[in-house]
């Protein structure tokens, strides 16, 4: 960065953040005064706000970070799922959930539930959200910005601090958060998200723009060598192709489960071995954490529950849909691209991230350590020689001779001492990896921007960072003193409650920031698995419950807590017995199962009548007809985006 650069980023991001605190005390000179002010920002946000705050809330180095990361390896523009369909999920999501719980005037999502099935049901959701939300989505983000600042930064010093290290950029990120939140609460969130949001989208497509325009100037005879394996392109046939068709070369070719290089990746179908999203889970599975996560996720529900009406609530939601759309353009295929013009990097960024666990097994300690395939084809002798260890450990006959025996036999052979190794409880080492797949994207800022531009970029990304942050922060903070707090301190005044959430924005951010550096580890699985493979303890349990509450009007109230636990038992259980099944498969299998019992608990002891709901009379309950229109158009484009790529 240049010293233009350096003075631009930071004028933009305590400009945009003075400007939400500014819009946050703009009517009241000391700020919000009462919860309904601080939490839901006076229940006043129109619908460009709601739907520029989404985006913002959601969109955040999460994905930049993780999803990239994920379409970087095998897994190309099949993780874009998880975009694409959100924006068939959020028309459902404007008029089915959101008519539903803004006419109970609730603060949280958790207090739908204690009108509907009771105050056990509330506690549990409001317990187990909050433990999640700050352990894995609120640690992640923390995680993912302070990864991009660590490779972006890497090796510069300022003060005797290295800009690079990690933790202080976890720190750093969590802090700055906190601090703005700590003041204007949602209101500040919702202003500062309308101009990141706008700015990340923009800034997402500069870097796409200019990763096309790397892949168009690279050499093909340097791009042949990272071609996938089902792919039949010459070097003549890449170098007589453009940016787009050069893309086509390389990815080509059926997608198949495994490693980067095994099969293509321009396509949303993966066989139904994929460990991560195999089509099987677009039937059912990938439904779930998209319903739970628009429809029933605090940190995000929060902003439609602020809207002015019902009717601005919508047209926000659809904005947000049509949005979505072109969240993977700017994320998932920059990912893809970033494997093929810079994968030196990447195996660069291992070997910083393996350089531990190597120094382990150099100093002969009594640890197995297990390795990628990728770890076992860029570095045979090692991976033969680490097999070769890891049997003397485990006191099994070693693999001899190790030079005979090609990467993938080693990776397999090593897996089942792996596996023998966590039979007898021996300890393991941080898996070694051949690529570090979490840091594509911010291998592509580094080797892309140019001074004077890198300043608008990085503050956009710096600013979703935040943006996310702040959001969850807030949202675990209301859930903390709305849904726990308040019951237990009935007559605290509506001060002493403000006090009581920014207490809470405090604790939780210390907590995500000691938990945050510890997740690069690479035994995770990337940043982005390792978010959704826990909200599966949550998702399918809440929303089967969630469905059965608006839906099914003779369900009995014990139905709400004993659904959330059943799944928690049935995840957790999955997950030991038959780990192999993928983790959307196992919530597939978790929701079907809770639907299943709740039917039967609703058939054998009904209510005797449906329970009277709460009615929020300070709120207009209107549908918008521009919203159902907009709602079908962005349903019938998505559609069409997978056909295209199917």
């Amino acid at each position: 960065m240049s010293p233009i650069d350096i003075v631009l980023f930071f004028v933009a991001v305590i400009g945009v953040i003075g400007f939400g605190l500014f819009k946050s005390r703009a009517k009241e000179a000391e700020g919000p005064k009462n919860t309904s002010d601080y939490f839901l920002a006076g229940r006043g946000l129109t619908w460009w706000l709601v739907g520029f705050s989404l985006i913002a809330a959601n969109i955040s180095t999460e994905q930049f970070v993780g999803m990239s990361g994920q379409a970087a390896d095998w897994l190309g523009m099949a993780i874009a799922s998880y975009e694409w369909m959100a924006a068939i999920t959020l028309v459902v999501i404007a008029f089915v959930f959101l008519p539903r719980l803004l006419r109970c005037g609730i603060y949280t999502i958790p207090e739908f539930l204690e009108y509907r099935f009771g105050v056990l049901s509330r506690t549990i959701m409001a317990v187990a959200t909050m433990v999640i939300l700050v352990g894995v989505p609120t640690a992640s983000v923390i995680y993912s910005g302070a990864k991009v600042m660590s490779v972006f930064f890497g090796g510069v010093t300022v003060l005797g601090l290295d800009l690079g290290d990690l933790t202080l950029g976890c720190w750093t990120i969590g802090l700055a958060a906190a601090a703005y939140v700590f003041i204007g609460g949602l209101k500040a969130c919702a202003w500062t998200d309308l101009i990141w949001g706008s700015a990340l989208i923009l800034g997402g497509i500069v870097v796409m723009l200019l990763a096309f325009q790397a892949l168009a100037d690279t050499p093909a005879e340097d791009l042949i060598q990272t071609k996938v394996a089902t792919s039949s392109a010459t070097v003549d046939d890449i170098d007589q192709a453009g940016a787009l068709a050069r893309l086509q070369l390389l990815t080509q070719g059926e997608a198949v489960d495994g490693p980067n290089g095994s099969g293509g990746k321009l396509h949303m179908i993966r066989p139904s071995s994929d460990s991560s999203i195999p089509w099987t889970a677009l039937l059912i599975g990938l439904w779930i954490p998209n319903f739970f996560y628009w429809g029933l996720n605090q940190y995000i529900m929060q902003r439609t529950l602020g809207s002015r009406s019902l009717a601005e609530g919508q047209k926000g939601i659809i904005f947000a849909a049509a949005l979505k759309l072109i969240i993977p353009f700017v994320v998932v295929i920059p990912g893809i691209m970033a494997y093929h013009l810079y994968n030196s990097d990447l195996q660069e960024q291992a070997q910083l991230k393996n350089a531990a666990a190597l120094t382990e097994l150099e100093a002969g300690e009594l640890t197995v350590f297990p390795f990628s395939e990728h770890f076992a084809r860029l570095y045979p002798e090692q991976a033969a020689a680490i097999v070769v260890h890891n049997s003397q450990i485990v006191g099994t006959e070693a693999v001899s001779p190790p030079d005979g025996h090609t990467p993938l036999t080693l990776t397999a052979a090593n897996a089942k001492l792996v596996d023998a190794a966590q039979t007898a409880n021996l300890p393991l080492a941080t898996r070694l990896v051949g690529y570090d797949y979490d840091a594509a994207f911010p291998t592509l800022l580094r080797n892309l921007l140019k001074p004077g531009f890198t300043w608008f970029v990085l503050a956009a990304i710096f600013g979703a960072v935040v943006s996310s942050l702040a959001s969850m922060l807030n949202s675990a903070s209301t859930i903390a003193t709305m849904d726990i707090y308040h019951k237990i301190r009935r007559k605290a005044s509506q001060r002493e409650l403000v006090s009581a959430g920014r207490v809470c924005v405090v604790l939780f951010v210390i907590i995500a920031c000691m938990i945050a550096p510890n997740l690069g580890r690479p035994e995770f699985g990337g940043i982005y698995t390792f978010i959704q493979e826990f909200q599966g303890f949550l998702s399918p349990g809440i929303l089967a419950v969630f469905l059965f509450g608006f839906l099914v009007h003779r369900c009995p109230r014990y139905a709400g807590w004993l659904g959330i636990l059943l799944n928690v038992v049935l995840y957790g259980t999955l997950k030991v017995v038959a780990p192999e099944i993928a983790f959307l498969n196992r919530m597939a299998i978790c929701f079907g199962a809770v639907l299943l019992v709740l039917a039967i608990l609703t058939v054998v002891n009904p209510l005797k009548k449906p329970v009277d709901m709460p009615v929020n009379p300070d709120i207009e309950l209107t549908h918008s007809p521009a919203a159902k229109f907009w709602g079908i158009v962005v349903a019938v484009l998505t559609l069409g985006l997978y056909v295209i790529f199917w």
